[in-house]
């Protein structure tokens, strides 16, 4: 049975998954200066940064519209599976669950779900990977939503980044505690909570020592074990690599994937930030 896999922008798909033709992207929009980002294919996220960073104001972003995805619906193929970023952090979600039932009414036979991934970037593209296995491999609608289901609460979602400032602009992290992270250097270990929600996990005095504990992190849950561990990283492929020969030595996953964040992760981000999902 034919099937269509919809993400919104903040899954940082990965070069094969670009060019899989069952994999459709919305874009979000970002807003920074007066100016609007589309998060498709053709934004430059060095540029993008660049504008952040020059702004000293908050800048801001924008889900895609209820009519941006039952256009991608009616244009989809078979099953629809929709991937979309933790509905406590955008409303991305509800944008495409709106759109769902907007569908069934022009085609109540239709197989449709809208996935909450309770994650972001890396996390999105670990589940839109595991939808894609699940449909590919021939298994009815109602067992790949089932599994993907169960494959949300159990993803675990790790990052730290190198610059803290447009978490503390938009409202992420308090003004106090950026200033303290910053003047003491610190770099923030964080996580999503199995709701969505971003947590703290620990701090570590610089990016190589958090690395590090990332890893240590991964190593102590034994359910990383046989795992794909997926990697997104900003403008900082180097760390990625870094990561990834440091799991190698403590864990157990079964291989890797990694990919560069595109405009909505790199919004959060910012450069050098780095995202892990297992």
């Amino acid at each position: 049975m034919s099937f269509s896999i919809i993400v919104d922008s903040c899954c940082d798909l990965t070069p094969e998954m670009r060019s899989d033709p069952v994999f459709r992207s919305i874009p979000l929009t970002i807003r920074v200066g007066g100016k609007d980002y589309i998060d498709d294919q053709s934004l430059d996220t060095s540029l993008l940064i660049y504008a952040m960073d020059q702004s000293p104001d908050a800048s801001s972003s924008s889900c895609p519209s209820p009519g941006d995805y039952l256009e991608a619906f009616r244009q989809a193929e078979g099953d629809l599976y929709v991937v979309t970023l933790s509905a406590l952090l955008s409303g991305s979600h509800n944008s495409a669950w709106q759109a769902k039932q907007m569908l069934l009414e022009e085609e109540p036979e239709r197989n449709i779900h809208v996935f909450n991934s309770c994650s972001a970037s890396a996390g999105e593209v670990l589940l839109a990977q595991a939808v894609r296995r699940l449909a590919g491999s021939g298994l009815p609608f109602a067992q790949v939503v089932a599994r993907t289901e169960q494959t949300i609460a159990e993803t675990n979602t790790l990052f730290v980044l190198e610059n803290l400032d447009n978490l503390r602009k938009n409202g992420r992290l308090t003004k106090v505690q950026a200033m303290l992270t910053g003047a003491l250097r610190i770099k923030l270990i964080m996580g999503a909570t199995p709701e969505g929600e971003i947590c703290k996990h620990g701090q570590a005095l610089s990016v190589k020592q958090a690395l590090a504990k990332i890893v240590d992190i991964m190593a102590a849950d034994d359910r990383h074990k046989g795992k794909i561990l997926y990697i997104a990283q900003c403008l900082c492929p180097e760390r990625a690599d870094q990561l990834w020969q440091l799991a190698q030595k403590s864990c157990r996953f079964a291989g890797v994937a990694i990919t560069a964040t595109r405009g909505l992760s790199s919004y959060y981000a910012n450069s050098g930030g780095v995202i892990v999902a297992y």
